[in-house]
């Protein structure tokens, strides 16, 4: 697949809003966070100024009209363009079909949480749980308002995923904790707990079994993950 002119996701919701009506710059901002779109999507002024260059310069957007309200300055209305509407149509298609590896943060703190001590990592992952939960706590307000005032299913989709995610993150930190105090990971040693590694030189397995793994694999997850290196 050719590499697209502009890949960032913020210009993925510009290409979006600007198909459902022409906007100024500063409503497609207002738009996203009447919508909500920014705990999807990074929103910044300077990033969006910079994205719907980037799209003019590809094409994809076109300046319509300028207007003037009172005292501000011109504001510069946007549109896609036929070329806009494929691209974001395609790019569309592509994300909802082929599932990619994201590299996050907390799974790199995972992958090397044996340096610290069992205890710090318990009272680490037990307030990661409080934070986990304020966010769920607040998703699930905001589904609910959303709901009552009747807003349709089909535009809180984002939000149920994220609350989806979000809800099973904290059933692993629930379960890793549970697993670190019950001796699962750990074991007593001089009236310390410490992690528990019978055989390290198992540890590289995984990548082992990776460079074994056949190359033809069809599953775009491990073929993304590869294809990266």
């Amino acid at each position: 697949m050719a590499k697209r002119k502009v890949s960032n996701m913020l210009a993925l919701a510009v290409l979006s809003l600007l198909t459902e009506r022409p906007m100024h710059p500063y409503e497609i901002s207002s738009v996203m966070q009447m919508r909500q779109l920014s705990t999807v999507i990074k929103l910044n002024n300077s990033s969006l100024y910079s994205v719907m260059e980037a799209l003019q310069r590809e094409e994809l957007i076109v300046p319509v009209e300028t207007q003037r309200e009172g005292r501000y300055p011109e504001r510069t209305i946007y549109a896609t363009t036929d070329a806009g509407r494929r691209e974001l149509f395609d790019w569309l298609r592509m994300l909802l079909r082929k599932p990619v590896t994201e590299y996050t943060q907390f799974a790199a703190g995972l992958a090397f949480l044996s340096h610290l001590p069992p205890a710090e990592v318990t009272t680490l992952l037990e307030e990661q749980a409080r934070y986990v939960r304020e966010e769920i706590s607040s998703i699930r307000a905001i589904i609910e308002k959303a709901d009552h005032l009747g807003v349709d299913r089909l535009f809180l989709i984002e939000d149920r995923y994220s609350l989806t995610l979000l809800e099973a993150r904290l059933t692993f930190v629930q379960q890793l904790i549970q697993e670190i105090n019950d001796g699962t990971l750990t074991e007593m040693r001089d009236e310390q707990r410490i992690w528990k590694v019978t055989r390290p030189e198992l540890a590289s397995l995984g990548s082992d079994l990776e460079k074994g793994h056949d190359k033809t694999d069809d599953n775009p997850i491990r073929n993304d993950a590869t294809s990266s290196r």
